[in-house]
């Protein structure tokens, strides 16, 4: 293992490929999420979560492969072993299925334990106002649920730093330059045939787009289908009626003029 990469916490470490990973694929999945919404199928539940996941892990293990990567030569100063990008994906799904469930479970009885606190505490002050007391239990409960999952995910980030010296360790040394490392860095994030990336990237965008607006359901209101429509029926029009009608309401009209004239005389 590089000095470097002993001298690094395993904290710092575990959020320098983490973290930049996590947004290196973020796009991917929200365009992937769209789809679905397009679709009629919600992302983040039931068959569409678990599509989702499943066609999150191709973009997960090519995010962590190329961070990492970019790490290990630049920060650690070392050699990537082979296939590093799908052996953190397993290690790091091994440790976070397990670990989001019991961060979940904590997180959950913290916040339920500062809620039962903060109204016994509160019940002492009464009479407080009905908004007053409403920011008071959500500054006292929120901050200790806020330092809890701070600890939380700083544990995390501690064991998936664990996992990525492992595989510093077993990482040669770089002879290369400072320079030399840079430049695979480079050549890790820009390809040698430019054109054709770009050929591709716009031929896939342009299929999406189509996919996206296909898939779109119909926003204007219409009727359903199934909608029975009841047929009014339409009285002929009668010129003789008509005109009676209208006789009807001169002759009305003319009553209350005649009533209102009597009135302003007297």
């Amino acid at each position: 293992m590089s000095d470097q990469a002993s001298g690094m916490s395993s904290v710092k470490l575990g959020f320098a490929v983490g973290w930049p990973a996590f947004w290196t694929g973020v796009p991917f999945k929200f365009v992937i999420a769209l789809l679905f919404l397009a679709m009629g199928v919600h992302p983040w539940e039931g068959a569409g979560l678990a599509f989702l996941l499943l066609l999150s892990i191709p973009i997960d293990i090519w995010a962590l492969g190329l961070v990492s990567k970019t790490v290990f030569l630049e920060r650690l100063r070392c050699e990537p072993p082979g296939a590093l990008g799908v052996t953190l994906w397993w290690q790091g799904a091994l440790l976070t299925v397990p670990y989001l469930w019991v961060a979940f479970k904590i997180e959950g009885w913290t916040v339920t334990g500062a809620k039962a606190v903060t109204h016994w505490t509160l019940a002492f002050f009464e009479p407080i106002p009905i908004a007053e007391k409403i920011s008071i239990e959500l500054v006292l409960w929120g901050s200790v649920a806020t330092v809890v999952l701070t600890f939380l995910i700083l544990g995390w980030l501690f064991l998936f730093g664990l996992l990525v010296k492992r595989q510093a360790r077993v990482a040669s040394a770089s002879g290369e330059s400072y320079q030399g490392l840079i430049r695979r860095w480079d050549l890790l994030r820009v390809p040698a045939d430019q054109p054709l990336l770009l050929t591709v990237f716009v031929g896939v965008g342009v299929l999406l787009v189509l996919w996206f607006w296909g898939a779109m359901p119909v926003t204007t209101p219409h009727p359903h289908e199934d909608y029975e429509f009841l047929e009014k029926a339409v009285k002929p029009f009668k010129p003789a009626e008509a005109l009676e009608k209208a006789e009807q309401q001169m002759a009305q009209a003319e009553s209350a003029i005649q009533k209102l004239k009597k009135k302003s005389n007297k």
